[in-house]
């Protein structure tokens, strides 16, 4: 591999059990003898590997000359057009960056008399007028409320895009291993901060489909919806659900979701307008709906639905749109799916991963399956269930 002018991207995968010779099998790929180092690495893990993840971010860092180094574990690795799940793997994307300056950030949750803080913020971040690029991030779910920085992001720096994703396979606090730079953090969380010349784009592919027709919030408190358009929430969802065939019946009966509007200044709402949220509970006396959401009165709601169909046809109908995007021509990506896709959805293995290929050619690509998965909807940026999330670098 010859580094010339412009942003370069390499990546490689390697299912070896042994940490040493993982290591060695992707950076003899992605970095050959003569290669200047790579301004930006991306490394992930499976459960594997965890007991060696201080091992790896060292010999990582040394061997690529490369300070900027990012990464945790996953219960699934993506590296090219494959996922590897539930078996050893180790996942390396590295990237040649010209004119942005990277800065990273180790974060923290501090619980204060008035809820909590977070700590690590670079200076400039959230400074009026500053002009990032975009975030990578990472995180333990344990430990990280990853919801309170993506509110504090959207409102300090609006239509910044914030991609990542929360480590998985760990099973308890403090088994999660977080990769920033040579060193190894077992809570909190880690990201990189892009600023510069930097031509990016963003997928989030939902994988849910709305039914019936959308609904005005009327009464609400919290996240229980207690009437759509001045009737229970219950009453309007079974009118919807009569209507349904039978198989979107048994949709509904497996797994019911409520979107709302990102943005209510639309005329009409489609597929992609909505942040989609599970149904959490039905309180048959009160005939409200609880939603893993705060719902304000006012709030545009629809009924949703998700399969492995819906899934499959929205991811292809974003990628096609990046295909015929003339301005645009991705060299690398990184893909954020969640841990209950892959073959728990798909009846076909390296469905997200081999679909990006698929459509946009066998660019370097990395990534793993997320207990939570971040990115924006409309311009706002949001913790995800269920999707998969992608940064893509021209």
């Amino acid at each position: 591999m010859v580094v010339e002018a412009g942003n370069q991207f390499a990546s490689a995968l390697s299912r070896e059990d042994d940490w040493q010779k993982a290591v060695d099998e992707v950076c003899g790929t992605c970095r050959p003898q003569g290669t200047p180092p790579p301004d930006l690495a991306v490394v992930f893990f499976s459960g594997d590997h965890l007991p060696d993840a201080e091992s790896i971010a060292r010999e990582l860092s040394e061997r690529l000359e490369c300070e900027n180094v990012l990464g945790c574990n996953g219960e699934s690795i993506v590296g090219g057009g494959e996922e590897v799940e539930q078996l050893p793997a180790l996942s390396l994307w590295l990237a040649w960056l010209q004119g942005v300056d990277i800065t990273p950030m180790q974060l923290a949750f501090q619980r204060t008399p008035d809820g909590g803080t977070i700590l690590g913020w670079p200076d400039g971040l959230l400074e009026e007028g500053s002009s990032p690029a975009a975030i990578l991030v990472v995180a333990d779910p344990y430990s990280f409320p990853m919801e309170l920085l993506l509110e504090r992001l959207n409102s300090d720096q609006p239509g910044m895009p914030i991609t990542g994703g929360m480590a998985s396979g760990a099973s308890s606090p403090g088994e999660s291993r977080l990769v920033l730079g040579s060193d190894v953090i077992t809570d909190g969380a880690v990201a990189f901060w892009l600023q510069g010349e930097l031509q990016i784009r963003t997928v989030v592919s939902q994988g849910c489909r709305p039914i019936g027709e959308p609904y005005v919030v009327t009464s609400s408190e919290h996240n229980q919806i207690r009437q759509l358009r001045g009737e229970p929430a219950m009453v309007r969802l079974k009118e919807v659900f009569e209507k349904l065939p039978t198989c979107d019946q048994q949709l509904v009966e497996r797994g019911l979701q409520v979107g709302r509007v990102v943005s209510e200044y639309q005329e009409s709402f489609d597929q992609g307008d909505f942040l989609v949220r599970n149904v959490v509970g039905i309180d048959p006396e009160t005939g409200s709906i609880g939603v893993a959401d705060y719902i304000r009165p006012g709030t545009t709601v629809q009924f949703h639905v998700r399969d492995a169909q819906t899934a499959d046809a929205e991811l292809v109908q974003l990628l096609e749109g990046l295909e015929k995007d003339p301005q645009f021509t991705p060299g690398g990506g990184l893909l954020f799916t969640c841990n209950g896709r892959g073959t728990r959805l798909f009846d076909v293995p390296d469905h997200d991963a081999g679909l990006v290929w698929q459509h946009l050619g066998e660019i370097p690509l990395a990534g793993f399956f997320a207990q939570g998965e971040i990115g924006p909807v409309g311009k706002q940026n949001f913790l995800h269930g269920f999707t998969a999330s992608m940064i893509l670098f021209a």
